[in-house]
């Protein structure tokens, strides 16, 4: 007898409803406020209290667990997510199952880099590196980062940004070879990025402060265009070690938050690792960061 086969979105729906049973069971009724009597059957929370809570039906809700081909809404989820108190992986997973978006978190909480990246940065002692947050402000930085770029901790604010140090310092149109075609690649990058925070009041004063400040920004800004995060090789005119190449790519860090390492690794040719290494013995070993 042939073995009852199904297909990837049948298989995908009973996990999900696999998933929201294993969470509605783990609830128990004093988790969210309901007084119980008599003795419960049901452990954890009932379904009619799960679809009452998010405020969809119960025979819908049920359908939704037997795997059934019903379609939540992302509304629909995010009702379930708080109904079952899930937590930001848990809802990444549930969204990820139902095949739907997340919708973005625009919450502007502080970005904190953790022990664990700052030590990692640390490591990278021949590879100069950064964090940045959503909007792109540099977070955390090694020595090696520090010599070649700058120290970020001289900046504060606005001023210790990706996007704003490209267009509006001076020691960056210098330090960048071919500084205009990067510029309009990192301009076209930031704003593929920043379409994910539309409104959001800190990417407003930021937009409007470089609308100010620089005049190629305030007229490349209007034409729209968008282009993939920056990789590949970066070409530095250092104003003690002179000419440097780097190859650099950007690392997304999964923890939930939109921040990225950035890592550029010196290449053999103008010499870049040997030039690396004088720079670093020229100034004192510190961490840095934000």
């Amino acid at each position: 007898m042939d073995a009852v086969t199904h297909s990837p979105d049948d298989s995908r729906r009973r996990e999900l409803g696999a998933f929201l049973r294993s969470r509605r069971e783990r609830l128990s009724p004093a988790d969210i406020g309901i007084a119980t009597g008599a003795r419960r059957r049901t452990p954890g929370l009932r379904r009619e209290e799960v679809a009452m809570i998010a405020g969809v039906g119960t025979t819908w809700y049920t359908w939704l667990e037997q795997g059934r081909d019903v379609r939540p809404s992302v509304e629909v989820l995010s009702a379930l997510c708080e109904a079952l108190r899930l937590d930001a992986v848990e809802k990444r997973h549930l969204f990820i199952l139902a095949g739907r978006q997340q919708p973005e978190r625009r919450a502007a909480a502080p970005e904190k880099v953790d022990g664990t990246l700052l030590h990692m940065l640390e490591s990278l002692v021949l590879q100069p590196a950064y964090v940045v947050g959503r909007r792109w402000d540099v977070l955390a930085w090694n020595d090696a980062a520090a010599a070649v770029f700058g120290d970020y901790g001289l900046l504060e604010g606005d001023a210790r940004n990706i996007v704003h140090l490209v267009f509006t310092s001076p020691h960056h149109r210098r330090l960048l070879v071919d500084w205009e075609e990067l510029a309009r690649v990192v301009l076209a990058s930031f704003r593929a990025e920043s379409a994910r925070y539309v409104g959001d009041p800190d990417f407003e004063r930021l937009i409007a402060l470089m609308m100010r400040s620089s005049p190629e920004f305030r007229d490349w800004w209007p034409r729209r265009d968008v282009a993939r995060r920056l990789t590949g090789v970066k070409h530095v005119r250092h104003p003690t070690a002179g000419a440097m190449a780097f190859e650099h790519m950007s690392l997304s860090i999964d923890d939930g938050s939109d921040m990225r390492l950035i890592v550029y690794t010196p290449l053999p040719e103008q010499n870049s690792i040997a030039k690396l290494r004088k720079l670093l013995e020229a100034q004192p070993t510190a961490r840095r960061s934000a």
